[in-house]
């Protein structure tokens, strides 16, 4: 590798072999510092009777901490349990892993609403989206492990 004094560029379209570069950077030194292959997929479907996905809830584990990454349900689905039933099986799951501690992110049109009707709270948001938009980092601790 070139050592000399690097030179700077900015991308609107990034070129995919540089953000491979810095995934591959950042890996390696992440990888160096912490536990990382401890890092466990977590995912919950709801299928229908034909076995379409209708909803789901994906993310992550890793020592005592769940990610939740995505939660979806089907518009046809909305408002009749399947979030929180996709949400506390997710939970309940990750419990059996250790964790004790869940989070997200949510923006303000999304679901803020429905994570706090199941125990998360904002720890952080993050306003100065279009249209008012609001970014929420969002928490909730298992009263017990």
């Amino acid at each position: 590798m070139n050592v000399d004094s690097p030179r700077f560029e900015v991308c609107d379209q990034p070129p995919k072999e540089a953000l491979d570069a810095v995934d591959a950077g950042l890996d390696g030194y992440n990888f160096a510092a912490a536990p990382l292959g401890e890092v466990r997929p977590l995912a919950v479907f709801a299928r229908s009777a034909g076995g379409e996905v209708v909803g789901g809830a994906v993310g992550r584990t890793w020592g005592g901490c769940c990610e939740l990454l995505q939660l979806w349900v089907h518009e046809a689905h909305r408002g009749s349990g399947v979030g929180s039933r996709l949400l506390a099986d997710f939970e309940r799951h990750a419990a059996t892993r250790g964790c004790c501690i869940y989070y997200l992110t949510t923006l303000s049109f999304q679901a803020p609403q429905f994570y706090r009707r199941h125990g998360y709270e904002a720890l952080a948001q993050i306003s100065g989206y279009p249209q008012g938009i609001v970014k929420y980092l969002m928490q909730k601790r298992a009263l017990t492990r």
